[in-house]
């Protein structure tokens, strides 16, 4: 389900279901939208706080519903990740979403979100830089900035070595729907109702601060609850600041080369998708193609 582009006079929404915001930084970023000839409305509660979190989960749950149910919202942007987007996804009305389908765009901890309304409900949603961490960044990039006009019409996108070097782990081509986000997010919803499904899905992981010891583990348990072997293939993106503390250590390349040295289909990485400039925005639930021989990640449209 591809929710409907953007055009000039648009009004997105703004909310933060995750952690607080810091009403300067997201002001800041106003100008980014208004550039692209967008309305900006936000939420009630975008700027209380408790504790790490942005306000009480009831508040930021109705935030959200009401950008959902509002018509006149054409997309909802989350202003921040940090922590908290687990404590909601039982409680969102799915329904609603179905029933008022529209552009969702956010990562990092919001990668809870994107897995469960997606499986949920089908719809396209989009792994993006935000406002309030990203957008107000000296090191916001032409490119990241350019990336956000594919929500105002369908448009391919091809990720080559234009943008970054790639390594290839696994040689091959594999074609399917794109799932996944932020590693350690993904692992949260093992056991849980809302599990990442990589049945013939390409997986994409990315993330942050997590120091190879721990990217490993969590890999493991990805492997143990089969979540590798289901997979079409790995996108691997960006894992910044993940140099060891612990030493001795194994890198981060020795343990993608643990995991995948068996496996039967491609692996590519050095994506610079997540945590990271450029930030490389990508439409999750769309089809794509993953190629060693091209050295390329090909994505269908996100938005009609």
């Amino acid at each position: 389900m591809l929710p409907n582009r953007l055009k000039p006079g648009d009004t997105i929404g703004i909310t933060a279901p995750a952690g607080p915001v810091e009403k300067e930084k997201l002001e800041q970023s106003f100008a980014f939208f208004e550039n692209l000839g967008l309305k900006i409305k936000l939420g009630e509660h975008v700027y209380d706080q408790y504790g790490y979190l942005a306000g009480k989960d009831t508040n930021r749950l109705a935030d959200f519903h009401q950008m959902v149910a509002d018509r006149n919202i054409k997309a909802i942007i989350f202003a921040r990740g940090g922590y908290g987007t687990g404590r909601l996804v039982d409680k969102i009305d799915m329904e609603l979403i179905k029933k008022y389908p529209k552009i969702i765009w956010g990562y990092s901890d919001i990668t809870f979100l994107h897995t469960a309304i997606r499986q949920a409900t089908g719809l396209v949603t989009f792994h993006g830089p935000m406002p309030a961490s990203d957008m107000i960044k000296k090191d916001f990039d032409t490119l990241s900035a350019q990336l956000f006009k594919q929500l105002f019409g369908p448009t391919n996108l091809i990720y080559s070595e234009s943008v970054s070097p790639l390594t290839i782990y696994r040689e091959g081509e594999a074609t399917g729907k794109i799932v996944g986000g932020n590693l350690s997010l993904l692992v949260q919803t093992l056991g849980t109702p809302y599990e990442i499904c990589t049945k013939n899905k390409l997986l994409f992981i990315e993330d942050i601060g997590e120091e190879p010891y721990r990217v490993d583990g969590m890999m493991n348990q990805l492997r143990l609850a089969g979540k590798l072997k289901d997979a079409t293939g790995i996108v691997i993106g960006d894992f910044a600041e993940a140099e060891p503390n612990v030493r001795p250590s194994l890198s981060l390349e020795e343990v993608w080369k643990h995991y995948f040295r068996n496996y039967k289909k491609p692996v590519l990485a050095g994506f610079r998708i997540g945590h990271c400039f450029p930030h490389f925005s990508v439409p999750l639930g769309v089809k794509v193609t993953l190629s060693s021989r091209t050295k390329t990640l090909q994505l269908s449209p996100g938005v009609y």
